[in-house]
C-alpha cells in the first residue's frame, strides 16, 4: 500500500493486526476499543478515520477528540499521509478544549459571549481569585488561591454552577467544616468577573458547551447532524462534563467509538471518572467490544510484570496483554539507605548503561510520584555531568516578559479582558497610579461593567480624575484601539511585531542593559518567531482549510490551549527526562527508573484509605512500568526527609506484587566514581529477598525491638562493635558531623553498609 492510495480493505490488512483491523472496519453503531499499553491505539484511530473517508464519509462529519494537541497533531499528520492533504484537513480533530472553544466562538452569542472571548490560563485564574479574596477582606493564607481554584474547578467539571454550589447542603457543610465558608461567594464573584471580562477559564469551555447543548436544542441538533461519526481517545480520562457532552452529541446516530484502557485511568484528582469507560456497555447495550492486547513496545518481562501488578485490581475490564518481543532483562532493583543515596545509585546506573551500551541521554527517564523527589535525582545527575530536563518546570509561556506581551495581544483582541488590562495599563510605566486604577476598579464593580468601559467614560460613571490622568488614559486606549484596527488589515506576525515595538515593552527591556534584560528581549523575539511560524502555517493552510486564517486571535487560542506535553515535546535535546508518573502517560523510553517505591509515598498516604483510591495508585504504577521498552528499574530508600522530618520508610506493597522470577534478587549496589569517565561497582552482602513478611517474624521483631536496651549513640567512635535491633551486629567504620547532624557509617554482617543519623539510631555498644 502506498500513502494516499488506499484502494480496498485488503490494503489495511498489510499494516494492521487482526484485532486492529476489526476495530477499524466496524464503523456503524457504538464501539469500545480497549487498548492495552503499547498496543497501537493511535494507529487504530488514524486508520479508522482514513477508512471512513475512504468509504465516502464527508470529513466535516467526523469528530475526533483527544486530550493533548500533540495527539491530535500526530493523528492528523498520519491521516494526511494515508489519504492525502485535501480532505483530511476538514476533519474536526483536536482536544476537547480546542474543539469546544471553536464551537463556543461560533455559538457563544447564545450565552451572551462575543466570538473574541479570552481564555484564562491557570495563572490568570489564580490571580483573579486572589484579588477577589482580598476584595472580600479575607486572608489569602486561609483561603489559599490554589485550593479555592481547585474547589471551583471540581465544581465546574461536575457541572455545578455558583447558584447550585451555594444551595448544596453537603458542599456548604464541607466548606464550613474546613473553615472556608465563603468559597461560595468567591465562586459567584469569580464567575461574574469572568463574564464581565468576556473571558472563560478552561473549565468553562466544557461547562458552557454543556449549557449550550442543554438549553438550545436547535444548536445541539445542528452539531448532532454535523458530527455523524465521533471518536474519543483516552476515554477513561473523561470527566462528568466531557462524558455528558459526548453522550448528547452521539444521541442520534450512536456512531461513537471510544478508545482507552481502564488500567491507565490515573486522573481522578482532575475529575476523571473511570466509571465512564466501565459503564459504556450500560449506556450502549448493543455496543461492540474490541480488545487490543498485543504490546509492541516492551519486552516480555516488562509486560508480564505489569500484567501481574494490575491483576490485583478488582475494578477492571479483563484483558491479557502479550508481546512477541524478546524476553528482555529482569526488572532492576535498587535499595538505598536514604533518598540522597537513591539519587546517587540511580545516577550511577544511568552512567554505567550509557557507557556500556553507548546509549544517548534521551533513552533514560526517571519517574517519581511527587515533584519534590526530583531534588536528589537532579543533584546526582549534575555531579555526573549528565544533562537532564524536568517536565512541569516553568513554561516558556509563563515567563514574565512573555506574559506581558501576551497580555497586550489579549487586550487588543478583547478590550474587556480585565486581567490583561491590569497587566498592560502601566507596563511600561505611563504615570497611571495605583489610586487611579483602584478608583476605576471600584467603579466597575459598582456598575457591573468592565474597567475598559469606565476608562473610556470616566465622567459618565462619576470617576474623579484630573485632566492629566484622563489624557494618559486616552493615550493608552487610543494605542490599544489602533492595534485592534491593524489586526483587521495585517497577518498575525506583523501585528505582533508592531505591538512589541509600539507598546514600549521591547524598548523597556532593552534599556535595562543587564543580562536579565537581554534574556527577556531574546525571549520576546523567540515568541515573535513563533508567531511568524504560525502566520506562515496559516498562509499554507489557506490553500485547503478556509476556517484557519493564521490570525492573531487564532494564535492566542493555540497558546491558551497548550498542554505540558505539547510544550515539552518541543525540546528535542539529548537529555535524561525527569517527571512525575502522571506527566509520563503517553510517553515511552528504552530505560525507565521508577523511584521512591515506599509505603505512604507510592502508594501515597492520601490514597490508601479506600479500595478505589488504592486501585488508582496501582494503575499509576502500571502506567509507570509500561513506559519502559527495554528495561525497568525500581528503587526505594530506607529513610528520607519528608516535610522536613527524617522518616524511616517501608518498601512499597507494589514491590511484592511482582513475581520474584521477574525481578533481580535484591542486593545493595554501591557505585564509586574513580574518575570523570569511569564508574566502578561494588556489591556488599545480599539483603533478604523481597517476600511478604510473615506475621510471626513481625511479632518477634517487634518484641525484640521493644526489649532492646540502647546505649548513648553519641559515644560511638570508629572501630567499635555494635548491635542494632533490626540490622543485627556490625562494626563502626567512621563517625562524622557534630551535634544533631552526627552520623556513623556502619558495616553490618547481614545487611551490609549503612549510614545512620545518630540522634535517631538505637545502638548497643558491644566492645
Amino acid at each position: 500500500m502506498q500513502f494516499g492510495k488506499i484502494e480496498k480493505v485488503e490494503d489495511f490488512l498489510k499494516v494492521l493486526n487482526k484485532e486492529q483491523l476489526a476495530a477499524v472496519v466496524h464503523t456503524e453503531g457504538p464501539e469500545m476499543v480497549i487498548a492495552g499499553a503499547g498496543s497501537g491505539k493511535t494507529r487504530v484511530l488514524t486508520y479508522r478515520i482514513a477508512y471512513l473517508l475512504h468509504k465516502g464519509v464527508d470529513p466535516f462529519n467526523v469528530l475526533a477528540l483527544t486530550f493533548t494537541n500533540k495527539a491530535a497533531r500526530e493523528m492528523k499528520e498520519r491521516v494526511i499521509k494515508l489519504i492525502g492533504d485535501g480532505e483530511a484537513r476538514n476533519v474536526w480533530m483536536g482536544t476537547f478544549h480546542s474543539i469546544f472553544a471553536k464551537i463556543l466562538r461560533i455559538e457563544g452569542h447564545h450565552l451572551g459571549y462575543s466570538s473574541n472571548f479570552t481564555i484564562y490560563d491557570s495563572d490568570d485564574t489564580k490571580k483573579l481569585i486572589r484579588q477577589i479574596i482580598v476584595d472580600l477582606k479575607q486572608d489569602p493564607k486561609v483561603y489559599a488561591p490554589n485550593f479555592v481554584r481547585a474547589r471551583i474547578s471540581m465544581a465546574k467539571s461536575h457541572l455545578i454552577s455558583p447558584e447550585e454550589y451555594a444551595q448544596n447542603p453537603e458542599i456548604i457543610a464541607a466548606d464550613e467544616s474546613g473553615a472556608k465558608p465563603l468559597i461560595k461567594d468567591i465562586y459567584k464573584a469569580y464567575n461574574m468577573r469572568l463574564k464581565r471580562s468576556e473571558s472563560m477559564d478552561f473549565d468553562d469551555l466544557l461547562f458552557n458547551t454543556y449549557i449550550l447543548f442543554r438549553d438550545f436544542e436547535d444548536v445541539l441538533y445542528k452539531y448532532q447532524q454535523k458530527f455523524r461519526y465521533i471518536m474519543v481517545d483516552e476515554y477513561q480520562d473523561t470527566n462528568h462534563a466531557q462524558y455528558l457532552i459526548v453522550k448528547k452529541l452521539a444521541a442520534n446516530t450512536e456512531n461513537i467509538c471510544v478508545v482507552g484502557d481502564d488500567a491507565q485511568s490515573i486522573y481522578a484528582f482532575r475529575g476523571a471518572n473511570i466509571q465512564n469507560i466501565l459503564n459504556f456497555r450500560v449506556d450502549y447495550p448493543d455496543y461492540k467490544l474490541f480488545k487490543l492486547e498485543q504490546n509492541y513496545r516492551s519486552t516480555k518481562i516488562i509486560v508480564e510484570a505489569a500484567n501481574r501488578v494490575i491483576s490485583f485490581n478488582k475494578e477492571q475490564i479483563k484483558k491479557t496483554v502479550w508481546t512477541d518481543k524478546g524476553e528482555g532483562s529482569k526488572i532492576g532493583y535498587i535499595k538505598a539507605t536514604s533518598d540522597n543515596e537513591e539519587g546517587r545509585l540511580v545516577g550511577s546506573a544511568i552512567f554505567s548503561a550509557k557507557m556500556n551500551e553507548q546509549r544517548p541521554n534521551s533513552d533514560f527517564a526517571i519517574l517519581y510520584r511527587t515533584n519534590a523527589q526530583s531534588r536528589a535525582m537532579e543533584e546526582a545527575l549534575r555531579k555526573l555531568n549528565i544533562p537532564y530536563r524536568i517536565y512541569g518546570g516553568q513554561s516558556f509561556y509563563n515567563r514574565k516578559e512573555i506574559k506581558d506581551l501576551l497580555a497586550y495581544f489579549r487586550l487588543v483582541i478583547n478590550h474587556n479582558d480585565e486581567e490583561a488590562l491590569d497587566r498592560c495599563i502601566n507596563n511600561p510605566p505611563r504615570g497611571i497610579g495605583k489610586t487611579t486604577l483602584e478608583k476605576i476598579k471600584v467603579t466597575a464593580d459598582e456598575h457591573n461593567v468592565s474597567m475598559w468601559e469606565v476608562i473610556n467614560n470616566p465622567h459618565t460613571y462619576g470617576v474623579d480624575l484630573n485632566t492629566g490622568t484622563v489624557t494618559k488614559l486616552v493615550n493608552f486606549t487610543t494605542m490599544i484601539q489602533s492595534f485592534t484596527v491593524e489586526t483587521k488589515k495585517k497577518e498575525a506576525f506583523e501585528v505582533a511585531q508592531l505591538i512589541a515595538q509600539s507598546s514600549g515593552l521591547m524598548k523597556m527591556f532593552r534599556e535595562e542593559d543587564t543580562p536579565e534584560g537581554l534574556s527577556r528581549v531574546e525571549n520576546m523575539e523567540e515568541l515573535l518567531n513563533g508567531v511568524k511560524e504560525f502566520s506562515e502555517r496559516g498562509a499554507e493552510a489557506n490553500q485547503g482549510d478556509m476556517e484557519f486564517q493564521g490570525s492573531l486571535e487564532e494564535f492566542m487560542q493555540e497558546v491558551a490551549l497548550l498542554t505540558d506535553a505539547d510544550e515539552n515535546d518541543e525540546d528535542g535535546n539529548d537529555k535524561v527526562s525527569l517527571m512525575t508518573i502522571h506527566a509520563a502517560k503517553g510517553l515511552e523510553f528504552p530505560y525507565v527508573f521508577i523511584v521512591g517505591l515506599e509505603e505512604n509515598l507510592f502508594p501515597s498516604v492520601q490514597s490508601v484509605s479506600t479500595r478505589s483510591e488504592l486501585e488508582e495508585e496501582r494503575r499509576l504504577f502500571y502506567v509507570a512500568l509500561t513506559r519502559a521498552q527495554v528495561k525497568a528499574t525500581l528503587s526505594h530508600a530506607e529513610s528520607r526527609y519528608r516535610w522536613g522530618q527524617f522518616t524511616i520508610t517501608e518498601p512499597s506493597r507494589f514491590l511484592d506484587e511482582i513475581d520474584e522470577n521477574l525481578i533481580d534478587k535484591p542486593h545493595r549496589e554501591h557505585f564509586q566514581q574513580t574518575s570523570s569517565s569511569q564508574i566502578h561497582e561494588k556489591t556488599t552482602t545480599p539483603a533478604p529477598s523481597l517476600q511478604k513478611r510473615k506475621l510471626k517474624s513481625m511479632e518477634q521483631a517487634t518484641t525484640e525491638e521493644i526489649n532492646f536496651q540502647a546505649d548513648n549513640p553519641l559515644n560511638l567512635v570508629a572501630g567499635m562493635e555494635i548491635e542494632h535491633p533490626k540490622f543485627g551486629k556490625g562494626k563502626v567504620i567512621s563517625v562524622e558531623g557534630i551535634g544533631p547532624n552526627k552520623k556513623a557509617k556502619i558495616l553490618f554482617r547481614v545487611v551490609g553498609e549503612k549510614n545512620l543519623l545518630l540522634r535517631f539510631a538505637k545502638l548497643k555498644i558491644l566492645s
